[in-house]
């Protein structure tokens, strides 16, 4: 599979911008994305001691591999956009700006959770952030982004629409259906299809004839390109071209970002269909690693600053872990307050 998505990409580099290099990026921007996709790396792998001891229930999709693509496409925003998620959107949350406390909590499904205890690992959502994620229905998120776009188009405000996806959800009928009306409407949405190379265990190459999902935006003649996602200022300055197209009133985009996951699907997918080597050959491109090797060497920082970094950002994960595990269940009382509204008459 590495080959095969190194020869894609190469063939078919049409439709990317060609000035990105003017998209600056500080070595204040690189420190901080260094440090949120640390957190978010070691949160997950937290939940996943946690789910091995039964303190985290039900479903669990881990996003270990992929922080470059949350971090640098959040990076891209304004605090207004809205962002609409799946399930692996623990570190899509986190990088959107949810406390680690609030999302470990929330896996734990305690009462200080950002959904209350009551959504767990599929349902995060938080409407501080404009994050409007953990949809577990394949491809029915990519409506509802389309929706928060025409909204913001309606109300004629200035906000884009981040709809996160991967290579699975690319061949759902409401997927394209809200493509086609998001370029018909000439909605202020970045499509940004996550492509991990598996459909829960189903490689790419056994689903689609097509490898590159951003070509899914030619039917409907929607601007549309495909990158790396495995360089967090790689993401960040394409998901900038992307948004600012978007946000100008040009109409939607729809992006590739080349990725890899290192667990399973979920916890209960021991990943045993990959092919010998692929995950090493996939960990030597780590997003952590090459941010903070282009701290190293691009910025003058020394290994000791990473250092520190390191033991801050294990501290708060911890900390997380410790508020989450003590924190208190959700009150039986509300288990209908976000099920049904209350009438005018005090019933339900």
């Amino acid at each position: 599979m590495a080959d095969a998505v190194t020869d894609h990409l190469a063939i078919l580099p049409e439709g990317r911008p060609e000035d990105l290099d003017r998209i600056e990026i500080t070595k204040d921007q690189l420190l901080g994305w260094y440090r949120q996709m640390l957190l978010i790396r070691r949160v997950e792998e937290l939940a996943a001691k946690a789910y091995t001891q039964r303190k985290i229930l039900g479903f669990c999709h881990l996003y270990i591999g992929q922080e470059a693509v949350a971090v640098g496409a959040s990076a891209a925003l304004r605090p207004g956009d809205h962002v609409v998620a799946a399930y692996r959107e623990h570190g899509q949350a986190m990088a959107r700006g949810v406390s680690a406390r609030q999302v470990m909590a929330e896996l734990f499904g305690k009462a200080t959770g950002v959904t209350k205890g009551q959504g767990g690992s599929m349902h995060m959502g938080s409407s501080e952030h404009h994050f409007f994620g953990g949809f577990g229905i394949v491809g029915g998120h990519v409506p509802l982004a389309a929706g928060a776009a025409f909204a913001a188009k309606y109300q004629k405000k200035d906000d884009v629409s981040l709809c996160y996806f991967g290579d699975g959800a690319a061949h759902q009928g409401a997927f394209f259906e809200a493509l086609a009306l998001s370029q018909l409407w000439k909605l202020p949405a970045v499509y940004l299809c996550e492509n991990n190379f598996y459909a829960m265990g189903t490689a790419l190459d056994r689903q689609s004839y097509l490898l590159d999902m951003s070509r899914r935006g030619d039917g409907v003649g929607m601007r549309r390109w495909q990158f790396l996602g495995f360089d967090v200022v790689e993401v960040y300055r394409n998901m900038m071209a992307a948004v600012e197209h978007a946000r100008s009133g040009k109409g939607p985009v729809i992006l590739e970002a080349i990725t890899y996951r290192y667990r399973g699907h979920s916890m209960s997918d021991p990943a045993k269909y990959r092919k010998d080597g692929e995950l090493d050959a996939y960990k030597a491109k780590d997003c952590i690693k090459s941010a903070g090797d282009r701290l190293l060497e691009e910025h003058g920082m020394a290994e000791a600053d990473l250092e520190k970094i390191r033991a801050e950002v294990e501290a708060e994960a911890q900390d997380a872990y410790d508020f989450a595990e003590s924190s208190p269940i959700p009150d039986p009382a509300e288990l209908y307050d976000y099920t049904y509204a209350n009438t005018t008459d005090g019933g339900r």
